[in-house]
């Protein structure tokens, strides 16, 4: 692909236009900051033969993306170059500075208020949203849906939408795909459902916030890297069980008063930040590098200080009749292949399993 093709794709794909764009490694010219963007970026941008303030935007702990292996040293080796991170989020910031000793600066999480908000005129279901993305495994996709299949059980009349992929995936009770969506419909979404599932495992996901900023009380799991960006009065965090996912889910679907405070809660929390915001955070950072001074460090402590969800044994769940239907995920084995072959495997793997079931 040409660089003026891949221009094209950008300009088609985000809205900018870039005047100069470059395709692979070996064409770099001289800049005063460069950014790596991805971990196998870093150790490319250490090793540029010209003067430049070398950074790192750290979106994800990329490490986790990988089995335990070379890929996840090698991912982590990423923070050791010596570059300077700029995280989204509050909790990479603190999980770089206590794993690696490697001072950063955040920018918070933020959502387009133009488009994720609270509409009026659109009453809400008694149902569950659930971003279901098979072929994300930091999505937790196979945890959401056990979670799910719990709800259903107990409460059958309630509504479950997926969405945010292409991809079915292995589901055994009643709902509904509705596959990707516009961000206007991601809103439409938010705005018909009484609580929100997203499930992220190596940084919080933008999507509880925008959620959050059309109402949407939202469901989580209780882990170190959701302790440091959402509010408490808005979220409920659950210990990543499916059995505590489903106590949550139902806790909020059965509770309107409760639910309602929520979601009032995120909306508010969500006000004070349009995307604008997070923006002006990150270009502040960059202007400061390029002045050649250092941004200030600023103390990260966990936001969410509630006890974690958890779920009662209760023999119910035993001899309920309930169809679990678990099965352990297949990652590990196929995860060493390309993403190509890796999909085409797991389309014929399902394709087969509902032809046999």
């Amino acid at each position: 692909m040409s660089g003026s093709s891949l221009r094209k794709m950008i300009r088609q794909m985000f809205g900018f236009d870039f005047e100069d764009v470059r395709l692979g490694w070996s064409d770099v010219k001289p800049a005063d900051l460069v950014f790596a963007t991805i971990w196998y970026s870093a150790r490319f941008v250490r090793d540029l033969p010209f003067e430049n303030i070398r950074c790192y935007f750290v979106q994800d702990f990329e490490a986790q993306f990988h089995p335990m292996g070379d890929a996840y040293l090698m991912a982590e080796n990423s923070y050791r170059y010596g570059l300077y991170p700029i995280t989204i989020g509050r909790w990479l910031t603190a999980m770089l500075g206590n794993q690696f000793k490697v001072e950063s600066v955040y920018f918070d999480f933020c959502a387009d208020l133009r488009v994720y908000r609270r509409l009026p005129d659109v009453q809400r279901e008694k149902a569950i949203c659930f971003i279901h993305q098979p072929e994300k495994f930091r999505r937790c996709p196979e945890l959401g849906i056990e979670a799910l299949g719990i709800v259903k059980h107990f409460m059958p009349d309630v509504k479950i939408y997926l969405y945010g992929s292409r991809s079915a995936g292995r589901v055994w009770f009643a709902h509904e795909n509705l596959g990707l969506l516009s961000l206007e419909e991601c809103n439409q979404l938010y705005n018909r459902c009484t609580v929100g599932l997203c499930i992220s495992a190596t940084n919080p996901s933008r999507i509880p916030f925008e959620m959050m900023a059309a109402g949407l009380p939202v469901v989580e799991v209780y882990r170190e890297n959701t302790l440091y960006d959402f509010p408490e009065e808005a979220i409920l965090l659950c210990e990543s069980t499916p059995e505590s996912l489903a106590n949550g889910l139902m806790e909020r679907l059965s509770n309107q008063r409760d639910s309602g405070v929520a979601g009032q809660a995120g909306a508010r929390f969500m006000q004070e930040r349009p995307i604008e915001y997070g923006l002006k955070q990150f270009y502040s950072e960059v202007e400061v590098l390029l002045a050649g001074g250092k941004p200030a460090k600023r103390i990260v402590e966990p936001m969410y200080r509630k006890p974690c969800l958890v779920a009662e044994a209760n023999p119910k769940w035993a001899s309920s009749g309930l169809a679990t239907r678990m099965s352990l995920p297949d990652y590990g084995r196929l995860s060493f292949l390309p993403p190509v072959p890796r999909r085409i495997i797991r389309f014929l793997y399902y394709g087969l399993r509902r032809l046999l079931s």
